[in-house]
């Protein structure tokens, strides 16, 4: 049983408690692909081994076979790898990772009837440019600033503002046509959580919501194409882009990351002191 304000889901309890096992599968197999992201590798074998590990819990990639608003092409993979100059929607393939590229990784499980959704952005072995660096920290730490936000009686336009204040003076841009989502039983529901806003405008949130936060970040402007597979969103003028997203309750007091996950992420969260001598 649910309840809807202004049309937006309201969980209830054993629904909350199906949304946290879900979110732990996801952000597990987004773990294990850390591992795996090294120079030679290509991003259709990140997608068999995400592929692997999402039926062997027992749950289903819900990207695979997805039909998106835009048009009637099915997505043909179980994850979406996207790689430098890619915001979204990277479609595996043969393409072998480079050294010093960066590579989002976006995985959503499906499992008794619940979505769980969440990506990271990842390094490409250590010799990393400096821009690569910095849009890639950028965006880690705009998802957290946003999900601090995050409490009954806030505003959505506050999660986008706190992306755009950190974001914005230090010379990155935020992408705009791309938008986090409510989830739950719909892999993409109310509400649209966009990455930018004004403090206090928005629907105002209440416990028992949960949505994604998925900010991008661009190190050029924040218009974006998609190319002609209909799906793989690029920076305009060839920048590059990092995202970081994960699957949020709101809760009594604030926020819940139920897209939690069991260890730091190999090859992403290795500069832990960026902002400490990158103010």
């Amino acid at each position: 049983m649910y309840f809807r304000s202004s049309s937006v889901e309201i969980k209830s309890a054993r629904e909350i408690d199906a949304m946290r096992e879900v979110g732990r599968l996801a952000g597990e197999t987004l773990s294990l692909i850390g591992a795996h992201v090294k120079p030679g590798v290509t991003t259709d074998e990140l997608n068999r081994i995400a592929h692997e590990d999402t039926l062997k819990k027992g749950a289903r990639p819900a990207p695979l076979n997805y039909r998106g608003s835009a048009g009637d092409t099915p997505f043909p993979k179980s994850i979406c790898t996207s790689v430098n100059e890619v915001v979204c929607h990277g479609i595996p393939g043969p393409y072998a990772l480079k050294e010093g590229d960066i590579v989002n990784v976006d995985i959503t499980h499906l499992y008794k009837g619940f979505h769980g959704d969440t990506s990271a952005t990842f390094y490409v072995g250590r010799k990393i440019s400096k821009k690569a660096q910095l849009v890639t920290e950028v965006a880690r730490r705009c998802l957290d600033l946003a999900i601090a936000e995050v409490r009954p009686g806030a505003r959505l336009g506050d999660i986008g503002a706190a992306i755009q204040e950190f974001a914005e003076p230090r010379g990155c841009s935020v992408v705009r046509d791309f938008v986090g989502h409510g989830i739950g039983r719909k892999f993409h529901d109310e509400p649209k959580v966009s990455h930018v806003g004004e403090r206090g405008k928005g629907l105002r949130l209440k416990a028992g919501m949960t949505f994604t936060i998925e900010p991008m970040i661009n190190t050029g402007g924040w218009e974006v194409e998609i190319l002609d597979d209909d799906w793989t969103a690029v920076t305009r003028d060839g920048s590059l882009s990092a995202q970081f997203e994960h699957t949020i309750l709101v809760t009594d007091s604030g926020a819940e990351i139920l897209t939690v996950r069991p260890s730091k992420l190999e090859n992403s969260e290795i500069f832990d002191s960026y902002f400490d001598s990158n103010p």
